[in-house]
């Protein structure tokens, strides 16, 4: 049975942090840290932008809640399973966002299902505006049927 809650907190965290990213794009990124953003919505021709700050700063709550849900800290167990579960979405969230979406690591890949083509539609939707104000499509992983082309 542990196994199963384990399974669940970290599939329940990954899934929650599509939430988490949502609401974080819409009103942190584009607003009060729009000055980190701002370099992922401009044409450029360098490896690492601004916006990769919050890479860092958001792998900070993964690293923290696996640190003290490991063997030292047997009462928060729990905080192991969902720092994987956070983990688990930043490793989705590169892969779909830094590497098929904006191509920053040169792989063959071509969208055929509905779904990838769908988010990853939305997401250009979301880069057709350069400016911190009237953006739309703020999920990673997941894009109303709107975006559906």
């Amino acid at each position: 049975m542990s196994v199963l809650i384990n399974i669940l907190i970290v599939v329940g965290t990954f899934f929650f942090m599509e939430g988490i990213a949502w609401f974080t794009h819409k009103y942190i990124m584009h607003g009060f840290l729009w000055s980190w953003h701002r370099s992922h919505h401009k044409v450029h021709n360098h490896s690492l932008e601004m916006n990769d700050l919050f890479a860092v700063v958001f792998s900070i709550p993964s690293i923290l809640t696996i640190y003290f849900g490991y063997d030292n800290y047997e009462q928060f167990w729990w905080l192991l399973y969902i720092g994987i579960g956070i983990m688990g979405y930043g490793i989705f969230y590169f892969i779909f966002h830094d590497i098929i979406v904006h191509r920053r690591v040169k792989i063959p890949f071509k969208a055929t299902s509905k779904y990838m083509k769908r988010i990853m539609h939305a997401h250009y939707v979301h880069h057709e505006k350069h400016s911190k104000e009237g953006a739309e499509a703020f999920g990673f992983l997941y894009a109303p049927k709107k975006y559906q082309k």
